[in-house]
């Protein structure tokens, strides 16, 4: 397989950076890195397979030779930037909300839809919020067995690089406290993150009819977000056939057992990339009382709600 010429957009954040030691730990073939930043990063250097690799500033000139883009940028570069790489030749996949919903942009967590990466028009192939990769990985195995209805998520936010005690990345201080809002409000009182998990969810597994009721709550916990979900199914599943499914789904790990306290925890899923589900139990408020289970799952928000799910997607495209 000849060796690619990979773009970082970006590459100087904390998502950039856990690309490319992605890039690094999954071997992918990179015959040159090129780590794109703003022009106040020019003259740092990113460290790369043992090498420290100089940060190029990101112009639509950077683009020309890169075979694959990977975007950690915020939306406004990425709509600057991205389509000029694009039309240069790249490949570019975008961790930004940017192009997400764009009807001619695949929106792709590998693990479910990845057909979709071969069909992409534009050249740009978008990465999904963290909390919906988080949340779709384990529901996408449940919904192949009984035929996924409705879903009812709340999801517990990590602070994600913000301080605790300081109230400047969020409304309120977080140390000692929640806060439930992680985005600015929209329509029916929901926040722009709450409305992600509909939007993004319907499109990635194509259901567009499914119903999704969300609520996301910043939690003062450094690294890896958790949801509590339950799911309404078309059909009859209890935790026996669910945790089977999950077992032998890709992406997840079964952490199941209360007798002896073990549940996925955020310690336990930081700096890995598999989605943890425990607490698997029939929902006692459904009217049928079997086709709705209530579980519980983490992950890491930074690798695989993030990095390494942008890195999956640009192996598909190997």
């Amino acid at each position: 397989m000849a060796d690619k010429t990979v773009a970082i957009l970006g590459a100087t954040g904390v998502v950039g950076t856990q690309m490319i030691q992605c890039l690094e730990e999954r071997n992918f073939p990179v015959g040159k890195l090129v780590p794109l930043a703003s022009a106040r990063s020019v003259g740092k250097t990113v460290s790369f397979n043992g090498e420290d690799v100089p940060v190029v500033e990101a112009t639509p000139e950077a683009f020309e030779g890169a075979d694959i883009v990977l975007g950690a940028a915020g939306d406004a570069t990425a709509k600057a930037l991205l389509p000029e790489a694009a039309k240069r030749g790249a490949v570019c996949v975008d961790n930004s909300h940017a192009f997400r919903l764009e009807p001619d942009v695949p929106l792709v967590i590998p693990e479910i839809n990845a057909a979709d990466i071969a069909n992409h028009p534009r050249n740009i192939i978008a990465n999904p919020n963290c909390a919906t990769i988080i949340g779709l990985v384990p529901t996408w195995p449940l919904h192949k067995l009984a035929g996924l209805r409705r879903l009812i998520v709340s999801t517990y936010h990590v602070a994600n690089g913000g301080e605790m005690g300081d109230t400047s990345p969020f409304a309120y201080q977080l140390a000692a406290n929640l806060i439930p809002q992680i985005g600015s409000f929209k329509d029916e009182g929901y926040t722009s993150e709450e409305w992600k998990m509909q939007n993004e969810g319907r499109k990635i597994m194509h259901l567009p009819e499914v119903r999704v009721n969300c609520t996301c709550v910043r939690v003062p916990v450094m690294r890896s977000h958790s949801e509590s979900i339950t799911a309404e199914f078309d059909r009859p599943i209890s935790p026996v056939e669910a945790r089977e499914a999950l077992a032998a789904a890709p992406g997840v790990k079964v952490v199941d057992d209360p007798a002896n306290l073990r549940y996925p925890m955020p310690l336990d899923t930081s700096d890995q990339d598999l989605v943890y589900v425990g607490r698997i139990r029939r929902d006692l408020s459904a009217p049928d009382g079997v086709n709705s289970l209530t579980f519980w799952c983490c992950g890491d928000q930074i690798r695989k709600g993030a990095a390494t799910n942008a890195v999956q997607i640009a192996e598909y495209l190997l």
